[in-house]
């Protein structure tokens, strides 16, 4: 049996837990640069409120009915949900980490009379231990799981935990849920679906195997499957390293200084590579891109990214820096208005298996020494607690306005409790 943990509404439950007043109220987290809706109340929901809304649409409406806007405050969520996750696993020996808000759990040996108890009690735990709200759904198969989770929120009745097992209660479920709900069915493949006039999953699981064999990928017959009841998703027992990394952001206001534009990359890079050293593994290529606003077709376009190959596999903040600042002098413009830069680390490889070079220039024991120390204060002394004096001071070009504080990972704004 499998299970899945979903937080309710994330990003609104982590600013309801330090702001009790927004209980009960309409509440909006709005993506980068408060562009867009990306987390809503189920009081939101119900005002009609959309996923993915730009703001600007619905100004008016969100000040007519009171509605409570937040920043995206990604510090507090990471946080929140290494709380969650770390709860999880003092009480489900296996759990796979599937996103920031969700968690697969792997439930074989517990007794089928008692998962939903099972469910209950750690949903009630992790609510207690963090202040978020969870559904747990437990079923046969990962996909069975996924649809029981959006039971949870739909059926307050069924106290946060929710158990498919029975196949005639399993066929009334996938008799009333939305084709293009199921995990796995992409918006191509749901207007297929309906062109087809297949509308619900119970039609998905009723098609015969030569039709998914003649129209689907092998993605789409695991998801067919899986929802008869045949496991067909891996369960990980480890989160598994990323084959790239990404750090990238789009601005408030068009950057045309390259002093400006300097400091994001640098910073950029620097959280790329520390991210590189937290999953023990070193980098072969890096990325380096800067493009000025599409959408303003009034301006004098730019896009230009360039490829960089390090002789030698690294994690050093030293090297890559280095390289991301060279990289940037030499696709950078003068005249235009940069509205996003970013920079992506690829060809990873775990630490443990760099190929060395007999013409290598760097100090590797060196930085790796420095690496780890600079690590270790961060992680004790708060995020850039030391840095490189290249990132400047001025390094959040992004508008937020709602910003809310990050009430767990700085000492400034840790709760006062007056007795």
């Amino acid at each position: 049996m499998f299970g899945l943990c979903d937080c309710n509404n994330f990003f609104v439950s982590c600013e309801r837990a330090f702001d009790p007043s927004l209980e009960g109220r309409p509440v909006v987290v709005l993506s980068n640069n408060d562009g867009c809706v990306v987390s809503r109340s189920n009081e939101a929901k119900a005002l009609g409120i959309k996923m993915g809304q730009p703001l600007y649409q619905i100004r008016d409406f969100i000040k007519r009915n009171n509605v409570v806007v937040r920043s995206s405050n990604y510090h507090l969520y990471g946080d929140m949900s290494r709380r969650v996750m770390t709860t999880l696993k003092q009480h489900i020996p296996a759990i796979e980490i599937y996103s920031i808000d969700e968690a697969f759990l792997l439930l074989d040996g517990y007794p089928t009379d008692r998962l939903k108890q099972l469910g209950e009690d750690v949903a009630r735990i992790v609510r207690r231990n963090t202040g978020i709200p969870v559904s747990i759904g437990m079923s046969h198969t990962k996909t069975l799981a996924k649809i029981a989770s959006k039971l949870c929120k739909k059926y307050p009745k069924l106290n946060s935990a929710c158990l498919m097992y029975r196949p005639e209660d399993i066929r009334k479920v996938l008799e009333k849920f939305p084709i293009e709900d199921v995990w796995g069915i992409g918006r191509r493949q749901s207007r297929m679906f309906h062109e087809c006039r297949i509308t619900t999953a119970a039609q998905f699981c009723d098609l015969p195997e030569e039709w998914i064999d003649n129209r689907l990928n092998i993605t789409g017959k695991h998801t067919w499957l899986e929802l008869k009841g045949t496991p067909c998703i891996e369960f990980s027992h480890e989160t598994a390293d990323k084959q790239s990394i990404m750090v990238s952001r789009s601005f408030s206001k068009e950057l045309h200084d390259i002093e400006e534009l300097h400091e994001t990359v640098t910073t950029f890079a620097s959280l790329a590579a520390e991210k590189l050293r937290k999953q023990r593994c070193v980098a072969q290529e890096m990325q380096v891109f800067i493009l000025t606003n599409r959408h303003r077709e009034d301006h004098p376009q730019h896009y230009e990214c360039e490829q960089i190959l390090f002789p030698t596999a690294t994690d050093s903040t030293l090297e890559i820096v280095k390289a991301a600042t060279a990289a940037l002098r030499r696709i950078y413009r003068k005249g235009y208005g940069y509205k996003k830069s970013g920079v992506r680390l690829s060809r990873i490889t775990p630490a443990t298996a760099v190929q060395g070079s007999l013409f290598d220039t760097v100090d590797r024991p060196k930085h790796k020494a420095l690496m780890e120390t600079i690590d270790r204060i961060n992680a004790g002394m708060g995020r850039e607690s030391v840095k490189l004096v290249s990132q400047g001071t001025i390094t959040d070009h992004t508008n937020r306005e709602h910003l809310s504080p990050q009430y767990t990972t700085r000492w400034e704004d840790i709760l006062v409790v007056k007795v």
